[in-house]
């Protein structure tokens, strides 16, 4: 399978750089992510927990990055083993470009996947890896530009209709302050 997108980023490149290696902010922007540790050096290690189609499964596996151009583009190589479920492989390649309102992020993916998870077939595949990068870069763009006006967190009787999607990351986005540079500077 195969994906490419872009993005805009309200953050300057150099913010948006530090983000994409901060251990933090990974685990709160990882669709079902219950531990992630490590560092942009030594490489990341991830438990997370998945459902695909009828197949749930917790993936445990690390992710290295090599290709590293300070500030401006690197590669992501993972890998995760779901035990009975099967395993999946890939590598994503990132670039940060400057633009007039911030930052453009783009990413190209290429990734594999075996066992019970080959056998759902290429389209529930590839619809779920597309949702689950929407989530991601939603997540990510939201935790290091910081809610906006129309982002605020609603209170009193709106407070119970928040979006499923933010309500199931820990100590989302929308609960900070500002951006992800701002709340470092901030503590």
């Amino acid at each position: 399978m195969e994906m490419k997108d872009t993005r805009e980023i309200a953050a300057p490149p150099q913010e948006v750089w530090a983000a994409l290696f901060d251990a933090d902010v990974l685990r709160q922007c990882v669709p079902g992510c219950e531990e992630l540790t490590g560092s942009r050096a030594d490489g990341f290690e991830a438990t997370v927990l998945q459902k695909v189609g009828p197949v749930k499964a917790r993936f445990k596996g690390a992710i290295r990055i090599t290709d590293i151009t300070e500030g401006e583009s690197a590669t992501l190589q993972g890998e995760g083993k779901g035990g009975a479920a099967g395993f999946a492989r890939g590598e994503a390649r990132v670039r940060l470009t400057p633009s007039g309102s911030g930052t453009q992020l783009s990413y190209e993916v290429e990734a594999k996947v075996g066992g019970k998870l080959a056998q759902l077939g290429s389209r529930i595949i590839d619809g779920f890896a597309r949702k689950l990068a929407d989530q991601f870069f939603e997540r990510f763009q939201a935790a290091v530009e910081g809610p906006g006006a129309d982002d605020a967190p609603a209170s009193g009787a709106d407070a119970g209709t928040a979006d499923a999607g933010k309500a199931d990351a820990p100590d989302s986005a929308e609960a900070k302050p500002r951006g992800w540079i701002k709340r470092m500077v901030g503590r």
